[in-house]
């Protein structure tokens, strides 16, 4: 059986993988029940960031930024 990364798990969660990639993910988790444990609690985690509400930074932090990058280019 192939050791599966989390990296892999979190590409299966997203859909961002192989079809060999997902059926050896699968096949995995059938097999391995910690695996499996793992990967639920990474799509709750998914699940959790998805809903949390992003804030844009404030204009200050927006124009701070830019002086900096501005500064920078000038050296």
């Amino acid at each position: 059986m192939k050791k599966i990364k989390e990296e892999e798990l979190i590409m299966h969660i997203y859909k961002d993988c192989t079809p060999e990639l997902n059926a050896a993910i699968n096949q995995a988790i059938e097999e391995d029940t910690s695996l499996k444990n793992h990967l639920e609690l990474l799509q709750r985690s998914v699940d959790q960031l998805d809903k949390l509400r992003l804030q844009s930074p404030s204009k200050q932090s927006i124009n701070a930024i830019l002086q900096y990058a501005k500064n920078a280019l000038k050296d």
